[in-house]
């Protein structure tokens, strides 16, 4: 079967694959070509597959969404890393997740400012305004 992991800014994975294995929020799961049609909310987690000659490669994904249609498994996800050992794979998620966190909360901070600024000007208008 075909496998596809897309991210927002490239396809990561375009593979021919034997099998995959991705984590829900009610467990792990594994499909193979003949299993049927099927979706499924990923969790934060790992993503195996294995080629036709039973290699398996890892990758850690983000959350996401998977869909198997007929002979073609697609995975959507905001965020992922792969082609590494288990170990080295668990430590450039910390690191890379790290950083993409710190963004956040700065983006987060700073969009709470602005809001607050926002209201404060509203605030200042309608005392303006009402006297």
């Amino acid at each position: 079967m075909k496998l596809r992991v897309l991210l927002p800014e490239r396809v990561a994975v375009d593979a021919q694959v034997a099998k995959v294995t991705a984590e829900a929020e009610n467990g792990a799961f594994c499909l193979l070509p003949r299993h049927i049609d099927f979706v499924a909310a990923l969790v934060p987690g790992l993503l195996a597959f294995e080629d036709e000659a039973g290699n398996e490669t890892l990758w850690a994904v983000d959350q996401g969404v998977l869909v198997k249609c007929g002979d073609e498994v697609l995975v959507s996800t905001p965020r992922a890393i792969g082609g590494r050992a288990l170990g080295e794979l668990q430590q450039a998620v910390e690191e890379q997740f790290k950083v993409l966190d710190e963004r956040q909360d700065r983006a987060r901070s700073a969009l709470k400012k602005i809001e607050a600024d926002f209201v404060n000007r509203l605030v200042d208008l309608e005392h303006s305004i009402h006297g």
